[in-house]
């Protein structure tokens, strides 16, 4: 069966663009290939840290809301572990009410969107 996970990342603000991009497809990539389906994401951007994690004091969040198996997440744990461009990342499960908050919040993000269109 699979549950819902929601994984945020914070990046070392020294990377450039394309790097960060390119760690972004590289967890993806890790979240698809063990058979896992990505249902949401989001760049953040740089931000300022609460405290400082190896001298630095901003990074680069993304968050990503995906589906897999629960034997998947120690492979994508053990990947942030051995990227040194990743300073911090927690992954949490999505209780089935978090999920339809989650569904309902981007829902309303997309009408507002589409009336500013207008």
């Amino acid at each position: 069966m699979l549950n819902q996970y929601e994984t945020v990342f914070i990046c070392t603000p020294v990377l450039s663009e394309s790097q960060m991009k390119e760690a972004v497809k590289k967890f993806k990539k890790v979240i698809t290939d063990s058979k896992g389906e990505i249902v949401h994401e989001e760049d953040w951007g740089l931000k300022k840290l609460a405290y400082p994690i190896q001298k630095k004091s901003t990074g680069f969040y993304h968050l990503i809301e995906f589906r897999a198996e629960p034997d998947s997440l120690a492979k994508l744990e053990t990947e942030y572990r051995r990227d040194e461009r990743i300073i911090r990342f927690l992954t949490m499960k999505m209780e089935k009410y978090a999920v339809v908050y989650s569904e309902k919040k981007r829902a309303k993000k997309s009408a507002e969107l589409k009336q500013e269109d207008k």
